[in-house]
């Protein structure tokens, strides 16, 4: 099988291509390190490209700009791609409204530029799109909560596993990069619906593990993590640091889309994150990375909270664990944590 990563130097894209080279398959990855554009520095993937060269078997690499048609088709015509997996985005909610354009160029162009690459060139293979919980916007602000010491929580007993896919994604407030998430998520659910393609999308919750780069405005525990280890200070932005995530680790990601290729749905939404189980808010994240690392979190309060931000969101996983039974979350929140600061201690004392 030849498989095609893009944002392949990324978090799930990484993921995606060891996951695929261990199981013997060819894999080609597209990244042109555009985080480091976004991010600076510390957004920086090159290091995770290094990686994968230099321990990948059958992994090749192009820096190849997902906007850019022509060098997309190409690509295409010369490989004949069983499986695409589209991890390439811009994928901060707070930078977006710094760089609409390009935000909007790389979600929603970048995206529709792949499916018609493939129902072009490869029209029988699975095309995984990696979607957002941003597309609702800040309708799930209106279920109802209950506000606890540390988190904010739903109140009414039907909303216990969260949101589901028949939550809306208009008539609210979404952010750009919500709105451009949402813009590539209904195309790809076109080409699936309409073509009848293979095509899957995940509305990804908090996507996190040891090959993050995180930075404060995209990568919640990537960058918790991160400050805790240098002594820098972290920024909780509004909702008293009460506001509910539910955390993946990247390795359950690729698992969710390993069962989406055996058994494609063309067209289907899912949501994809950690559950109640893997759900946190920053301050009881706060108290567990203090414990695992030994290391006191410094933090500041900001009033002012991120536009559309969710205040509690935990991803309703049964729609997904019905029609692949056979998945479910490997990682709890505390082992993710550990293998995270195992991770970036190593790489600090790497870089001393």
């Amino acid at each position: 099988m030849k498989v095609l990563v893009t944002g392949s130097s990324g978090l799930v894209g990484s993921e995606a291509v060891a996951y695929y080279d261990q199981q013997g398959h060819q894999v080609v990855g597209v990244d042109n390190n555009m985080r480091a554009e976004f991010f600076g520095t510390q957004g920086d993937t090159h290091w995770n490209r290094q990686r994968l060269e230099q321990t990948m078997q059958q992994f090749q690499h192009y820096a190849i700009d997902i906007r850019d048609r022509e060098q997309l088709f190409e690509l295409f015509q010369t490989h004949q791609f069983d499986l695409i997996i589209h991890c390439a985005a811009q994928p901060s909610h707070d930078k977006a409204c710094q760089i609409p354009l390009l935000d909007f160029e790389v979600n929603a162009l970048g995206t529709i530029n792949l499916l018609e690459a493939t129902r072009q060139f490869t029209p029988k293979a699975v095309f995984i799109h990696m979607s957002t919980n941003k597309v609702y916007g800040d309708a799930p602000n209106e279920v109802p909560r209950v506000e606890h010491e540390k988190r904010y929580d739903y109140a009414n007993p039907e909303d216990f596993h969260g949101i589901a896919e028949t939550c809306r994604i208009d008539r609210c407030l979404h952010s750009l990069f919500g709105a451009s998430k949402a813009s590539a998520d209904i195309v790809a659910q076109e080409y699936g619906r309409y073509f009848g393609m293979n095509v899957g999308i995940f509305r990804g919750g908090c996507l996190t593990g040891p090959s993050h780069s995180g930075v404060e405005l995209h990568g919640f525990l990537s960058y918790l993590v991160k400050v805790a280890l240098t002594g820098r200070t972290y920024k909780v932005f509004g909702y008293k640091g009460k506001q509910v995530r539910d955390n993946i680790h990247s390795y359950d990601v690729i698992q969710a889309f390993e069962a989406f290729r055996r058994n494609p749905r063309p067209g289907e939404v899912y949501n994809l994150g950690g559950g109640r189980d893997n759900s946190v808010s920053i301050m009881e994240a706060f108290d567990l990375v203090e414990s695992i690392s030994g290391r006191k979190i410094d933090w500041v309060y900001v009033d002012d909270n991120r536009v559309g931000d969710h205040i509690c969101y935990i991803s309703d996983l049964r729609k997904l664990q019905s029609h692949f039974p056979d998945w479910s979350i490997t990682r709890s929140l505390p082992s993710i944590f550990e293998e995270m600061i195992e991770a970036e201690s190593a790489r600090l004392a790497a870089a001393v």
